[in-house]
């Protein structure tokens, strides 16, 4: 956390709010997606990039790289869409990408058959099957409001997981001497980044380091965040060395913006709210031979704007209700959790406001009256909003103003290498448990991870680094205490 800069910019009333969430981004936050990991948005990272607005949706979150033998992939059975609103007063879809996938299933052959050939017979090891996660392709389809939908890209082929030397070789063609990232990233003629046509831009989908960082393990132990305890113990990143899955877009400002791009910060017309979802349809029938049919409308089951109000700020009973409705809903049937954070009762419950407890100074700060931080607190819906009145729409989705070319979460919320990364869960969890007068005065309710303890991103597109290698990772966990 940097509460000189955060001081400076709400002194100066430029970008004077910092979006309500925090703890782990929302990775398995409600009961539906941990039950569900193939829908589960974990993160969603929107900023300005050169002449582009840049946006990476993760999914399927916290995966060890080792996870044989059936590594995790995108499901054929969910309708990905990346959403983008326009304007400031209205979070209707101004653009939806959908993003549906295609895996070529593992061979069907005879039971009593294991001589059939390499590739088209009974296999151990997945990656020589010709199938599953090693052999998946997308399209993407453009809805613009008030036009058909344009089938911008078929049969893009997805990364494959980052097994091993071995299987880079022998199984995936790549030669000697050549790295996973290399071979499907950065060599043009084998890289997987497609054209989504001209003018259109590009995209990227498979396997990648997961870029957030927190200690997952202190904040659910009842919020013992170990700093703040002052217990001596050093914070743990859990997400250090796990992978998620990625879609990153990467569209051409004046298609984002449906026009050209005036320079310069504050100008609501032409900020965009951005979010990811997943959906599934009404009915799965599952048959006996372990296929499924699938019928009737998509429902929405998963989403994600800012990084997490469904984690922090919508409670656990309707978490899965959260899941299921738009942005635009948000205000008509979440306002009370708005306003009223659970996460501040839930603090005041294990006595983290008591006379000598670590957030006692932040009862000060608000009046003396701790009510005033469970209780209607218009500052966090002023932050949702980049504190620009012109923006009248509120809802859980990622601003990002244009006209702004280096901009800094909450305008945008952009990966680490680009240099303008902001520890979120230090920010968030200051401004929900102590209210902006917090953030003013430089008070800090840190987890004690400040950086990503793995990988740098990339300063290239797609962003996301490399995934983490099945054969070169090891066990994560630290000794018990």
């Amino acid at each position: 956390m940097k509460p000189t800069w955060i001081s400076a910019a709400l002194a100066a009333a430029a970008l004077t709010a910092f979006a309500p969430g925090a703890f782990a981004s929302s990775h398995a936050e409600a009961p539906g997606t941990a039950s569900d990991p193939d829908v589960d948005n974990t993160d969603v990272w929107a900023w300005r990039q050169g002449n582009n607005l840049v946006v990476v949706a993760g999914y399927n979150g916290l995966q060890v790289p080792y996870a044989a033998p059936n590594w995790r992939k995108f499901s054929d059975e969910v309708l990905y869409e990346v959403h983008v609103a326009r304007g400031p007063s209205s979070l209707d879809d101004a653009i939806t990408y959908q993003i549906k996938f295609t895996t070529t299933p593992y061979p069907t052959v005879d039971p009593a058959d294991l001589n059939a050939p390499l590739g088209g017979g009974k296999e151990f090891f997945a990656q020589l099957s010709g199938g599953g996660a090693f052999n998946q392709t997308y399209s993407v389809t453009k809805i613009e409001a008030g036009q058909d939908p344009v089938v911008l890209i078929n049969n893009a082929k997805v990364a494959p997981p980052n097994v091993g030397p071995r299987t880079n070789q022998i199984a995936l063609g790549i030669p000697a001497g050549t790295t996973y990232e290399q071979y499907f990233v950065d060599n043009a003629a084998t890289s997987v980044i497609a054209s989504l046509g001209a003018g259109e831009g590009r995209v990227f989908a498979g396997p990648r380091d997961d870029p957030f960082y927190v200690d997952l393990g202190a904040v659910f132990d009842l919020a013992g965040l170990r700093p703040v305890l002052g217990n001596g113990n050093t914070a743990r990143d859990s997400v250090r060395y796990t992978n998620m899955l990625a879609i990153a877009l990467e569209i051409p400002l004046d298609v984002a913006n449906g026009g050209a791009i005036t320079e310069g910060g504050g100008n609501a017309d032409q900020t965009v709210g951005v979010w990811a979802s997943a959906s599934r349809r009404k009915t799965t029938i599952l048959r006996k031979d372990g296929t499924n049919d699938t019928h009737g409308p998509w429902r929405q089951v998963s989403r994600l704007g800012l990084p997490l109000i469904n984690e922090a700020v919508i409670g656990l009973q309707d978490k899965d209700y959260w899941n299921r409705l738009q942005p635009k809903d948000d205000l008509t049937y979440f306002a009370g959790y708005i306003l009223n954070p659970v996460v501040v009762r839930d603090a005041e419950a294990v006595g983290f406001y008591a006379a000598g407890a670590p957030l006692n100074g932040c009862v000060g700060l608000n009046g003396g009256d701790l009510n005033n931080l469970k209780t209607n607190r218009t500052d966090i819906v002023q932050v949702i909003n980049l504190g620009n009145a012109d923006i009248t729409s509120i809802g859980d989705v990622l601003r990002v103003d244009l006209g702004v070319a280096n901009g800094a979460f909450p305008n945008g919320r952009s990966l680490p290498a680009n240099g303008y990364d902001t520890d979120v869960t230090d920010i968030e969890l200051t401004l929900l448990l102590c209210g902006v007068q917090g953030l003013l005065n430089g008070v800090d309710v840190p987890d004690g991870v400040d950086q990503a303890g793995d990988i740098t991103n990339r300063a290239s597109f797609p962003y996301a680094n490399r995934p983490h290698e099945g054969f070169a990772s090891g066990v994560m966990a630290g000794p018990s205490l």
